[in-house]
């Protein structure tokens, strides 16, 4: 029935920007968490900050976005329903992570819901196996990759800033901590709105209101309001894990810290490739930490943050297959 799946299409797109804005404050903390931690800016601050250049990064590519609508299923196996679904996956899972405080990966949630919902319609054959062992491959990497450039900056640092009292030093790093948390907020908007991007074009070529999957501009805006609003309502639990309970941090750990994350997100977006904000940030923070010594982790968090990544995809996944099968009755396939 076409009314139906009209109706189907409307939920889709609502679900996606909910989704941007879920996305918005529950990894707000991954741009301003360290400068929010160092004091190098109010909560309030950093949060309105981070959404403007998040609203700016998402304007900037759609890169990111056609590897998520055409990298990780066969397109003749979307529906309006699946669609749904692997969203509703990825949603739950972000406000379950995001009550208990937990930086989970917005990124690894939508691309489990979405392959959880694709099982529950069409089977595991219509996932594409090489598109996801790419996007997978990435999201496992960038954390190492994260953690390599958060310890070899703040090693560099050390090493140039050797004859330097602490005092002065970090009264000039407070300052240069605010440009490197803009930055990772720019990068922010560059490599999350990107998803919510891809699965809105990927249901209006489902849907047939596009012929080929080219993001149409009101989605780009539609996206980055809809995380620039997310980011600015704030997320103060996922806040105080990563910027206070994780690693203690000072302003030149802290610029450290934005400074490696921004340049492996940056760079992976320039290529199209999905990285995940959170596990590049904490990770770095890890790198930075293990410059003081190893017991400057708070090895507790490290060990629920690290638990919630491993189970975000198959647990998203999980809700988005459950989330097809209770639906697709009532709604159609």
């Amino acid at each position: 029935m076409p009314e139906v799946t009209l109706v189907l299409l409307v939920a889709v797109i609502g679900a996606a920007l909910l989704f941007d804005y879920i996305n918005g404050f529950h990894d707000t903390a991954n741009a301003i968490a360290t400068c929010v931690s160092t004091r190098a800016l109010t909560v309030r601050t950093a949060i309105f900050m981070a959404a403007g250049l998040n609203f700016l990064g998402a304007m900037i590519s759609t890169k990111v976005a056609a590897t998520i609508g055409k990298g990780i299923v066969d397109a003749s196996s979307i529906t309006q329903m699946v669609v749904l679904a692997g969203i509703l996956g990825a949603i739950i899972w972000n406000l379950i992570t995001w009550y208990y405080g937990l930086p989970s990966s917005s990124s690894h949630a939508i691309i489990g819901g979405l392959v959880g919902s694709v099982v529950a319609h069409a089977g595991s054959g219509a996932l594409h196996w090489a598109g996801l062992k790419k996007i997978v491959t990435v999201l496992v990497i960038s954390p190492i990759v994260g953690a390599f450039f958060g310890f070899m900056f703040m090693v560099g640092m050390m090493w140039a800033f050797r004859n330097k009292a602490p005092y002065n030093l970090n009264k000039v790093f407070r300052k240069l901590q605010i440009l490197s948390a803009a930055v990772m907020a720019f990068s922010h908007g560059t490599a999350d709105a990107q998803k919510s991007m891809g699965v809105i074009t990927m249901a209006l070529l489902s849907y047939g209101s596009i012929t080929t999957f080219d993001v149409p501009n009101w989605v780009k805006m539609s996206c980055a309001i809809a995380m620039g609003l997310g980011t600015a309502a704030g997320g103060w639990r996922i806040i105080k894990t990563v910027g206070h309970d994780f690693v203690k941090l000072q302003p030149v750990h802290g610029f450290c810290v934005e400074t490696a994350s921004a340049a492996v997100i940056l760079g992976a977006s320039a290529m199209g490739l999905p990285t995940s904000t959170t596990h590049v940030i904490t990770s770095s923070i890890l790198g930075v930490g293990l410059t003081k010594r190893i017991s400057a982790v708070n090895w507790g968090v490290a060990y629920r943050i690290v638990t919630a990544w491993v189970i975000t995809i198959p647990a998203s996944g999980f809700v988005g297959f459950v989330s097809y099968i209770v639906l697709s009755p009532f709604l159609g396939k």
